[in-house]
């Protein structure tokens, strides 16, 4: 499998209602690494390592998000090991602290 590595920032309604808890739960039981984290400005970055339909398909998730969330854009970026290495340990997903 090839692995591919994208980083999302999320905008929108996505603070205060579960879209770090969503997004963890989601990409665990897609088997996907990385980590999710707020940020100071609102939005909700993630980044996510898998094959490219698991990946493609979180991403699609992200534009939903839970059903509590509000989201109004996805912005995606190629991301790389650096960034993949952010995450709590080597290996699985994280909640990351917000920055």
């Amino acid at each position: 499998m090839n692995t591919i590595i994208r980083r999302v920032v999320v905008r929108g309604r996505v603070q205060g209602v579960g879209y770090r808890a969503w997004t963890e739960d989601t990409a665990i039981l897609s088997s996907l690494d990385g980590w999710v984290r707020n940020r100071c400005d609102g939005t909700v970055e993630a980044v996510f390592a898998g094959s490219a339909e698991a990946v493609d398909t979180m991403i699609e998730a992200c534009r939903i998000g839970p059903d509590s969330a509000r989201v109004d854009a996805v912005d995606v970026h190629n991301a790389g090991p650096a960034e993949l290495a952010m995450r709590r340990g080597a290996d699985g997903f994280s909640v990351l602290p917000t920055v």
